[in-house]
């Protein structure tokens, strides 16, 4: 790859030079090259991005960072599980609680398709009320009334939910959504998938091994989706990297995963009080995330939680994606982080960071 770092002796030295000639690295040389300087593991996830793109686009695919204009829609903040890191579910019993309707839903998809939107992302609380025939029939009309946006929706715990509350084999409810009109999946709730620290910080969510499961399951169906990780709370690096482990492991068996997303825990307005995790942190997490996983063709860069600034050095840390436009946020709002970009601002972000901005789809096909 025509690229070099400082000497290194023992495990980080054989690292640096399996992943420089594109081999996999192992749990073990992976906690050691967390400890690199950050602008060598830097160099290193961008040498893995380099070498990614090529495959992907050829010529200079090297200089593409991608991007998707899609709005977030959470179809109600009503939920049951009270994690200790969320600070927008509510109770029922709350005054601003909510479900939304179809057509207010599709009222929010026009004003998406207004500005050029090809996907929403929809995602919401477990509701313990609401019965299949909501969710059936809003991607129904939605596939009806709005036939080329990509539904992105519905997390692996809101299926496990769903599964629970129907009264209703996993695989059977992913089928009916499915055929419904759901197109691919996000891969929100992952955290961490380590039991002990979902037992912590989420203790009646759906475990690592369910989530996975989903995953699995919707693979199968012709689902694809994305994975991701918040990291920053109460897990330890070794937890980060047996996460990274599984993923790995599970797109080894079925390739269906398209990108992968991490993020630092953002704790104001929560219940859990840990201190917030700096720039750097979320870089070198990032940068050895690119290394490891790598059956994932595709990094998206947070700019959501870090801010364009830092989504912007994200890119030469492994990133080839800058995400969503993401008209509409409310989850990661709550907590108290805000950023808000245009389409134009994002594509301005990426050339003065030195590369060409590309409109994708979800499956990353580009877009004219």
């Amino acid at each position: 790859m025509g690229v070099t770092v400082g000497s290194r002796n023992g495990l980080a030295k054989r690292a640096e030079a399996k992943i420089l000639s594109g081999e996999r690295i192992s749990p073990e040389e992976a906690r050691d090259l967390y400890s690199l300087p950050l602008p060598e593991l830097g160099i290193l996830a961008d040498a893995r991005r380099r070498w990614k793109k090529k495959e992907a686009y050829g010529g200079d695919g090297e200089r593409i960072v991608t991007y998707i204009v899609d709005r977030n829609i959470n179809y109600t903040n009503v939920c049951n599980v009270g994690c200790r890191f969320c600070a927008f579910y509510r109770r029922q019993r709350d005054p601003d609680q909510y479900v939304l309707r179809p057509e207010q839903i599709g009222q929010k998809v026009a004003e998406l398709e207004a500005i050029g939107g090809t996907q929403i992302l929809l995602q919401g609380g477990h509701h313990p009320d609401l019965g299949i025939d909501y969710y059936l029939e809003l991607l129904h009309y939605l596939k009806e009334k709005h036939p080329r946006i990509n539904v992105h929706g519905f997390s692996p715990p809101e299926f496990v939910h769903f599964s629970r509350t129907f009264a209703m084999p996993l695989e059977e409810v992913l089928r009916r959504f499915r055929d419904a009109g759901l197109g691919s999946i996000p891969g929100g709730g992952a955290e961490i998938l380590v039991d002990e620290v979902r037992r912590r910080i989420a203790p009646l969510k759906c475990t690592a091994g369910q989530w996975l499961e989903v995953m699995r399951t919707a693979h199968r169906l012709g689902l694809r989706s994305t994975a991701t990780m918040m990291f920053g709370h109460v897990e330890t690096l070794e937890d980060r990297i047996e996460h990274l482990r599984r993923l790995r492991e599970l797109q080894d068996e079925t390739g269906g995963f398209t990108a992968f997303i991490c993020w630092t825990f953002q704790p104001d307005h929560t219940a859990l009080r840990v201190p917030k995790l700096g720039p750097s942190e979320y870089l070198r997490m990032q940068a050895l995330s690119r290394i490891f996983l790598d059956n994932i063709d595709n990094i998206q860069s947070s700019w959501v939680t870090q801010g364009p600034e830092i989504g912007q050095v994200a890119l030469r840390f492994g990133a080839n994606d800058f995400g969503s436009v993401m008209m509409e946020e409310n989850v990661v709002s709550a907590a108290g982080t805000t950023f808000r970009m245009t389409a134009a601002d994002i594509e301005d972000c990426i050339r003065d960071a030195g590369f060409v901005p590309k409109r994708r789809n979800n499956w990353y096909e580009l877009l004219s």
